[in-house]
């Protein structure tokens, strides 16, 4: 906590959102392994201890959720993490990995189901092993919400097992392979939150929109995670666009300052801003605030870290993160429309600033920021960020 207090020490809202967080959360993050946590634990209570291990950051985001949401999303998440982990479980034999991930849909109909040592993680291996936990507290729910989540599962593991033997290298292979891993999860919970009655019946039916929530959140992990992934033997660039700067993927890591390197990494940020747009109007059209805190703090996570890869070749050296302070902040203060919009057009700013007239896909950034900026000023525009926005000119 210290270190990150100092990294903020000239950002003093971050400091205030730092130590408002601390002492508000109501969630506990228990550094023990999920196995020493679960005994005695009923169903739900094991679901949500599940959550704090294999997702810090989604169990403080449910906290935002209306009540009626809580158990829903949670299994959501918990039966979509269980499907991930067998994906990436490299020890599991290719033909049984293959039928489960089209068939896990139809676990959750199985009262007692469970599975051992599969899972890509001693966590995530306990949750598979209990897994007839979150099949019970997913067969307590109303039945509007169990059918969002079969389909969005069966619609899941059947594009995994598609991708399991087949390569990412187009971009119509980028945007399937993110639409079934991300896309669909933002789908899902649109059909979630339609079925609370607490969102329009109608948002259901914006797929589209939908879809380009969950690929915005994808493609920013994908660009970020890629030291991680080439040291883990895991390649989810795009050949399409980065054959056209380096023969092996690798090369990208020998040179990271090259000019080649950095304009491959620009260039797939330039594709995934491509939806910020849609993101921006689906954000716009929720009418329940915590649904829409819920939606919108890892959207603006998603444009901070945008901010923070562009033309950084640090990427090629390690895992490239925001500061704690800066998601403290962001996390704190993104209650409307005009505060996301004003952080997102920050964000927008900063990679303006970052821009490079050497980079072959200078005029064609340079473009869609000014087309975004423009779009993200006119929700903000009063006083109070006219001002906040002048003095972050001065310093940025």
């Amino acid at each position: 906590m210290v270190k990150e207090l100092f990294n903020s020490f000239i950002h003093p809202w971050e400091i205030k959102a730092m130590l408002n967080l601390r002492f508000k959360e109501k969630i506990q993050h228990p550094k023990q392994p999920l196995e020493e946590l679960i005994e005695g634990l009923g169903d739900r209570d094991f679901c949500y201890t599940a959550l704090t291990k294999v997702s810090r950051s989604f169990a403080v985001v449910i906290q935002q959720l209306p009540e009626d949401l809580k158990d829903p999303v949670c299994v959501f998440y918990l039966v979509l993490r269980g499907l991930d982990s067998i994906e990436d479980d490299m020890d599991f034999a290719q033909e049984p990995k293959l039928a489960l991930l089209r068939s896990f849909y139809q676990k959750c109909e199985i009262t007692g189901w469970n599975i051992e040592n599969v899972g890509d993680s001693r966590d995530y291996r306990v949750l598979l092993k209990h897994f007839e936990k979150v099949i019970s507290l997913y067969q307590s729910l109303d039945p509007a919400y169990r059918k969002v989540i079969a389909d969005i599962t069966k619609r899941m593991g059947n594009g995994m097992a598609d991708f399991a033997e087949k390569k990412v290298y187009s971009l119509d292979d980028y945007n399937l392979y993110c639409h079934y891993v991300a896309g669909l999860v933002g789908i899902g919970l649109s059909g979630l939150f339609s079925a609370s009655t607490l969102e329009s019946a109608s948002l259901e039916m914006e797929e589209k929109l939908s879809n380009s929530m969950g690929l915005l959140l994808q493609k920013t992990n994908i660009i970020r995670d890629y030291h991680e992934d080439v040291h883990s033997g895991r390649i989810f660039w795009p050949g399409e666009i980065w054959d056209k700067y380096g023969k092996e993927i690798g090369d990208f890591e020998k040179a990271p300052q090259s000019t080649n390197s950095l304009a491959c990494l620009n260039h797939l940020v330039l594709d995934a801003l491509q939806h910020v747009e849609d993101s921006l109007q689906y954000m716009s059209m929720l009418k329940n605030k915590k649904i829409f805190r819920f939606c919108a703090i890892p959207q603006v996570m998603a444009i901070a870290t945008l901010a923070k890869v562009f033309n950084n070749p640090n990427v090629f050296k390690t895992n490239v993160k925001i500061r704690k302070g800066l998601g403290a902040k962001l996390m704190y203060y993104t209650n409307d429309m005009s505060n996301l919009t004003f952080e997102f057009h920050k964000c927008l700013l900063d990679i303006q600033n970052k821009l490079n007239e050497n980079d072959p896909h200078y005029y064609v950034t340079k473009s869609k920021i000014e087309y975004l900026l423009n779009l993200t000023s006119k929700e903000w525009n009063n006083p109070y960020y006219t001002i906040q926005y002048k003095l972050y000119r001065m310093v940025s």
